[in-house]
């Protein structure tokens, strides 16, 4: 990829996404980066050796595409003072911001944009991502292929047709690494108080998840065929499976969804 691509913001998505463009064999000197703290800037550029700026207004300047990757209570009062450098160059703008719209990034800048919203989530600090993208209307096929090139660095990546289902994809892969740790977690205090050493419950645990995971994304079975085969009648998990299934826990994972779902509705509406 020879287009120029600029980071306002220099945290842990930013890096993520910096190391594994960078993996896949961006050149650093087509990438630059600004943030406020000098200190950062310094750590990505011993990291990487890509360019720093001075400031936001000379990143836009010299990049084909934006990616603004800080926090959403600032994103006002970051962006509307860049109106005049956007508008001019009119850079492909791609957001991981969480909660905000693109409807707001274009009010704040006074037009209307190529916008590429990004819901990411944690393992993407470590290549494991699962991002949902949605496009506006003014991003064209070219600026699809190239988002969706810089997020497939940093894990998978699936499109969504409606800007209303990236709270959908918040609440589903967003939020989810909380849900698997929390049940790791659960899961490995059930382990310890029956006598398991700390850990050697921590490690069954999450090679039992990662592998439970490999194992659904490498079968062409259904989940259900999958349950199936590891439940023998009359036997353990099957006795497990019975206990998650009276207490209600389909239930409860769709309450837990849908309160995801709607405060990431309510977020963009408070901060747009």
């Amino acid at each position: 990829m020879s287009t120029t691509i600029g980071f306002i913001g220099g945290g842990n998505m930013a890096t993520s996404m910096i190391g594994g463009m960078i993996a896949s064999g961006v050149a650093p000197h087509n990438m630059c980066v600004y943030d406020p703290s000098a200190e950062r800037l310094t750590e990505l550029h011993k990291q990487f050796g890509l360019r720093c700026c001075e400031n936001n207004d000379e990143l836009i300047k010299t990049s084909d595409i934006v990616v603004i990757a800080i926090k959403p209570q600032v994103m006002a009062a970051v962006i509307k003072p860049l109106a005049a450098a956007i508008n001019a160059k009119r850079p492909l703008l791609i957001s991981v911001v969480a909660g905000i719209r693109a409807d707001s990034i274009d009010a704040w800048l006074e037009e209307r944009h190529a916008i590429v919203r990004v819901m990411p989530n944690t393992p993407a600090l470590i290549g494991a991502g699962a991002s949902g993208l949605y496009a506006t209307e003014l991003v064209n096929a070219a600026q699809r292929q190239q988002a969706e090139q810089l997020l497939n660095t940093v894990g998978l990546t699936c499109w969504v047709d409606e800007e209303s289902d990236i709270d959908l994809v918040t609440a589903l892969s967003g939020s989810g690494p909380a849900y698997f740790m929390l049940f790791i977690e659960s899961l490995v205090k059930s382990a310890v108080e029956a006598g398991l050493k700390p850990e050697t419950a921590l490690a069954l645990a999450v090679q039992t998840a990662e592998g439970s995971a490999k194992l659904v994304k490498a079968s062409d079975d259904s989940l259900a065929v999958l349950i199936d085969k590891v439940t023998s009648p009359g036997g353990t998990t099957e006795q497990a499976l019975k206990q998650f299934r009276t207490k209600g826990l389909e239930q409860l994972v769709a309450k837990a969804f849908d309160a995801a779902r709607l405060r990431s509705a309510e977020l963009a509406d408070e901060l747009g």
